[in-house]
């Protein structure tokens, strides 16, 4: 399986909307994925900023078909490999609302429809004010996530981590 994330993570920006380290971010999800007993390659998509092309993208590169796309600001989604890029498996725009047992729970649900089986849902906390609060400084980040973009194929990252099982 595969995490794919944005041009930008752990560059351009290294935080998420919600102020989490993307290193944390990063070890949650792998760290939920070893609990499931299997392991994920990280890969830097380039040439795109938007949270379903980079799910999508990392789904066609991953040999279980199923890929996390993760924006630097936080947004994820779940994908497989077969779907349209809109039509994805699990997708959590909530980003200000996810915490790091959020996102290692996000990577639990991937490795189950990896291996074929049923996920159990990712508790999140809905913030009906989150989008008007932060408006000015999601679009911020996107802008500086598209500022990242470029004409590159993927490119495979190594993460050194240890999974706190």
């Amino acid at each position: 399986m595969i995490v794919a994330v944005g041009p930008a993570f752990g560059t351009a920006l290294t935080r998420t909307i919600g102020g989490l380290a993307h290193e944390d971010v990063l070890a949650a999800i792998l760290t939920g994925v070893a609990r499931e007993g299997l392991v994920a390659r990280v890969v830097k998509v380039h040439h795109s900023s938007d949270c379903a092309a980079i799910g999508h993208i990392g789904a066609q590169l991953s040999g279980s078909g199923i890929a996390i796309g993760l924006q630097s600001r936080g947004t994820t989604v779940i994908h497989k490999r077969g779907l349209a890029r809109l039509n994805n498996l699990e997708l959590f725009p909530q980003s200000p609302s996810l915490t790091l047992a959020s996102y290692e729970q996000i990577g639990r649900n991937a490795a189950r429809y990896a291996k074929g089986e049923q996920p159990t849902p990712v508790p999140v906390q809905v913030d009906n004010w989150a989008r008007l609060r932060l408006i000015v400084k999601t679009a911020l980040l996107h802008r500086r996530e598209t500022e990242q973009v470029r004409d590159q194929l993927p490119d495979e990252l190594m993460f050194d981590w240890e999974p706190d099982m």
